[in-house]
């Protein structure tokens, strides 16, 4: 069959996600004729039948429902393309880097600063996000570049550079028992009665199983550990956000973070690699292959 168009799978993609010719007309600003011919155009030259309709209404074959899991990342990648090349043909050439809020922020001063010491190097654009959001922004062609931890982060189909080995610590309410201890161990933090760790989503968007609370915010995790609502346990740079409120106390035997500089595995382009040097050059990186760094001593912000 000959090769499928963008506006295709767009047109399938909106019927695929409303069940209803009339909304997703309405929503691709078109209306439902065409939109209807585009469709059973589409099923001729798949030669299979996309969607069921009935006086129920519409509903997604077999063969739908894998079209619409299939045409989600291709027209993301498409949408990613358009961007980079505009970007691409931007003078400035700027290189857009996403991070979490409040994640490795003396890392990122560093690098920013090495950076902008670089002769001639591309300016940086600094994008902040939520947690777990930099791999949609890198797949979308909304940041060239992001700061990301592993084992934390989805790291699928980028290529990454280690920057940062480091221990974590537990942020927990200056006031309790728990911030007057020089170290606490993951067992500790675990089984405090009144200061549950909080819950934050995993990579599909569900949240583990326990008593703390769902949280998705960093000022939602703030004032919830200010309330002594909750507790949480991060990377020790990460916690450049935490409040007076706060104290940080390191947790001897929590697994080491690594933060990496994640970029798509096809992207190539002078400022990235330039970037990319710059950050390998940092005096952080140097120990980034250590996984017995230890966290820092704790301190109350």
């Amino acid at each position: 069959m000959d090769g499928l168009e963008t506006r295709e799978l767009r047109y399938f993609t909106a019927v695929a996600d409303e069940l209803h010719f009339g909304r997703a007309a309405e929503r691709l600003g078109i209306a439902q004729p065409p939109l209807s011919r585009a469709i059973h155009q589409l099923e001729r030259r798949f030669g299979v039948r996309l969607f069921d309709r009935d006086r129920r209404g519409v509903s997604l074959t077999e063969a739908g429902t894998v079209l619409r899991r299939e045409a989600g990342p291709a027209l993301a990648a498409v949408e990613a393309a358009a961007r980079r090349t505009r970007r691409a043909a931007d003078p400035s050439r700027t290189i857009t880097l996403v991070t979490k809020a409040g994640a490795s922020h003396d890392l990122l001063r560093s690098l920013l600063d090495a950076s902008s010491r670089v002769p001639d190097a591309a300016p940086v654009d600094v994008v902040l996000c939520e947690v777990g959001e930099q791999a949609g922004f890198l797949r979308t062609g909304a940041a060239d570049v992001a700061l990301m931890h592993r084992p934390y982060d989805d790291l699928a189909g980028f290529e990454t550079q280690d920057l940062l080995t480091e221990g974590q610590v537990a942020i927990v309410p200056a006031a309790h028992p728990l911030a007057s201890r020089d170290r606490v161990t993951v067992s500790d933090v675990a089984h405090v009665p009144d200061l549950p760790i909080a819950r934050w989503p995993r990579l599909d968007g569900s949240y583990p199983d326990g008593p703390g609370p769902e949280v998705r915010t960093q000022s939602q995790l703030a004032q919830l550990v200010a309330l002594g609502r909750a507790l949480l346990v991060i990377p020790a740079s990460s916690r450049a956000w935490q409040w007076p409120q706060h104290a940080a106390v390191p947790v001897t035997d929590a697994p080491p973070v690594t933060t990496v500089l994640a970029w798509p595995a096809h992207l190539r382009s002078g400022g990235l690699d330039a970037l990319r040097e710059t950050a390998a050059a940092l005096p952080q990186a140097q120990g980034a292959d250590d996984p017995g760094l230890p966290a820092e001593p704790r301190r109350r912000a």
